[in-house]
């Protein structure tokens, strides 16, 4: 297996602006689910992305190489990528964004764990090992705070299960043939295969349609094109080029962004314990990543 490069200077930009991205898409969701029910949201924008990647690929005139190991190891990250933004749009739809942004975007620990175990030239070292243990307490106390605004144990579980699955899916991506195939392909399939299963899924978690307005309609074509697919297509490159633990631990930026946003746009309530919580994620995460 070839072992990848670390992050240099285009890389670091290009993983800023991905976790600026997706710190207001936590916003955008939060929002949009007032129109629409949160796994229903997903489906909605899965399959819009579906339309955005053939476009994509169609004026950039690349080929669809879709062999059957591509498309066996796409339709297992597909299943958990659905699975992964159910529990993402659910934990929104249940708790605060601060709150289960801190949790999920405690996945480059989880990938961390795993790359040590699976991936060449990732072991963790003496101060990973410390930084591990710092952001597992960072999200052990975000479990615990059970005050102040928006609280909802299950919300808080089902973001940490979409941090689960999500490096899940990076350790897929670097383990199976989908490592071998260009990131467009990888993410047609895996967004193609997400979205019948999201739709499946959607009439178990309460009402598919809420009250949409055209706001909830920017926010959903928001996290369709710029999100579902322009975005996944940068993360799924940069994974295959980068190391998969120094990929995810620019992540850390996310929840710290999140913060922010959910506290100005949203007026949430952050008290000690969510601050305290997030100081340990990102300097675990800052630790895991160091040479």
């Amino acid at each position: 297996m070839e072992e990848k490069r670390g992050i240099d200077g285009f890389g670091a930009a290009a993983l800023i602006g991905f976790a600026i991205l997706l710190a207001f898409n936590q916003v955008v969701i939060k929002l949009t689910g007032g129109g629409f029910g949160p796994v229903f949201q997903a489906a909605l924008r899965s399959g819009i992305g579906v339309v955005v990647l053939l476009v994509w690929i169609r004026i950039r005139g690349l080929p669809i190489t879709l062999t059957s190991g591509v498309l066996y190891w796409g339709a297992i990250n597909g299943v958990i990528f659905a699975l992964e933004f159910v529990c993402l749009y659910v934990a929104l739809d249940l708790t605060t964004v601060s709150r289960a942004s801190i949790i999920f975007y405690s996945m480059p620990v989880w990938l961390a764990l795993a790359g040590h175990m699976w991936l060449p030239g990732e072991r963790l070292g003496g101060l990973q090992v410390l930084g591990l243990l710092l952001a597992m307490g960072g999200v052990a106390l975000a479990l615990a705070d059970r005050g102040g605004g928006q609280v909802s144990l299950l919300g808080d579980m089902m973001a940490l299960a979409g941090a689960l699955f999500w490096a899940a899916i990076a350790l897929v991506m670097r383990l199976s043939p989908l490592s071998r195939v260009s990131p467009e392909n990888q993410m047609l399939v895996v967004v193609a295969v997400s979205t019948p299963v999201l739709l499946g899924l959607s009439p178990l978690f309460g009402d598919l349609l809420r009250d949409p307005g055209w706001v909830h309609l920017a926010g959903l074509a928001f996290q369709s094109v710029f999100v579902v697919s322009l975005g996944y297509l940068l993360w799924a490159w940069l994974i295959s080029v980068y190391r998969a633990g120094a990929v995810a631990s620019f992540s850390f930026l996310t929840p710290v962004l999140a913060v922010f946003l959910g506290w100005w746009m949203l007026d949430e309530q952050i008290g000690p314990p969510v601050w305290a919580a997030l100081g340990l994620v990102v300097t675990g995460v800052f630790l895991i990543n160091r040479r």
